[in-house]
């Protein structure tokens, strides 16, 4: 038991550390670390099998030694002994803010695979809006308080075409909803009964926490929290602020290779059924950027950084919207750091904010004739 409490005792400072240090929101993906469980799992049931071996060890009424089962417990304890110290190492490794990052990320990239799976169409119609045509004369409200962690778009479809109803969803993914507020608006409402009030709400997963099972913000926001404690006049750390805009420029990139799931739900096709909000390109772009971009005025290092990462966006997407959308908070980038740096500061910070104006420009109409005879 005293090791089990050394390895309590490190997993305890190592949380109030990342929750001091970095921000308290990676305290869940700590929790979640499976070395940490596999250690805690090993170390108590070696335990528990000593102390189920300890009676078959007897003197009387003839003295008996359980030979097989005191070397099994010899066997263990070697097994704790390195599996201690390799859960030292791996702590260690757990606590630097680049490998935190790195984790997050790639959570994040696995998450953005699961819930937007088809590749990003450039120029995509989205058409007229059908709740246009609908009288919502009933709204829902939710019952209890918390973020909504997860949206079951399958069952809001199947309650709604059972009772022939149109839905129309509030809040997205990542939103907090207090008691009383209204969740969603109804189509034809009068329709609906108690019982399926009860099965549309139960479609909405609600929690004291955001989580990752369909919120891409979160995943970025806690990344954005570490930058902005970095640039913090209290820490002065850019280069934890630079790691992170260039992993935050990772998930981007990922983000923006990848269509949006479908906002407006049809069942039977033809007729719709649901709406449901998502997370677009531009709002996950100004919470990515927006917060380090204030804080970061004065500071050259991250701001160059900011427009690499804009750069790097644009680079990899064939979206003209999204370029000229990049383009925009390159322009904003320079203009908030011109009242604070000098002209020589403002120069390769203008340089590259025009090398992104030219990713964003259209080419222009006939520059296949330039080299023509």
């Amino acid at each position: 038991m005293t090791v089990v409490s050394i390895v309590f005792a490190i997993l305890l400072m190592t949380l109030t550390l990342a929750s001091m240090q970095f921000s308290p929101c990676i305290i869940v993906s700590f929790s979640r670390d499976r070395v940490t469980q596999w250690t805690l799992g090993i170390f108590l049931g070696t335990f528990t099998y000593c102390m189920a071996a300890l009676p078959a060890a007897h003197s009387l009424p003839h003295p008996f030694a359980p030979v097989v089962t005191v070397l099994g417990a010899m066997l263990l304890a070697l097994v704790c002994v390195g599996w201690l110290l390799f859960f030292i190492h791996h702590i260690s490794r757990a606590i630097s803010v680049n490998h935190i990052v790195d984790r997050i990320a790639s959570e994040t990239e696995v998450m953005i695979d699961e819930v937007m799976p088809w590749p990003h169409r450039p120029g995509r119609l989205d058409g007229d809006d059908p709740r246009r045509g609908y009288p919502w004369e009933t709204t829902l409200s939710s019952q209890v308080s918390g973020y909504i962690r997860f949206l079951d778009t399958r069952r809001l479809v199947a309650v709604a075409r059972s009772y022939r109803v149109k839905v129309d969803v509030l809040r997205r993914v990542g939103h907090f909803v207090p008691a009383g507020v209204p969740l969603m608006k109804l189509s034809r409402g009068d329709r609906m009964q108690l019982d399926g009030s009860e099965e549309l709400r139960r479609a909405f997963d609600f929690g004291p926490t955001r989580t990752l099972q369909q919120d891409v913000e979160f995943g970025v926001l806690q990344i954005v929290d570490i930058a902005l404690k970095a640039i913090s006049p209290a820490v002065n750390d850019p280069t934890t602020a630079i790691g992170s805009v260039d992993q935050l420029s990772r998930i981007l990139i990922r983000f923006a290779s990848r269509d949006t799931p479908e906002s407006i739900l049809y069942d039977p096709p033809g007729v719709f059924r649901v709406h449901v909000p998502w997370i677009g390109f531009e709002r996950l772009l100004d919470s990515a950027f927006e917060q380090i971009r204030l804080y970061a005025r004065g500071d050259v290092a991250v701001s160059l950084r900011l427009l690499r990462a804009l750069a790097d966006i644009a680079v990899t997407t064939p979206d003209p919207l999204f370029r000229r959308i990049l383009a925009e908070r390159g322009r904003r980038i320079v203009a908030g750091c011109a009242s604070s740096l000098g002209e020589a500061e403002l120069e390769p910070l203008r340089a590259r904010a025009a090398a992104l104006e030219g990713l964003a420009a259209p080419p222009q109409a006939g520059a296949e004739n330039l080299s023509g005879p």
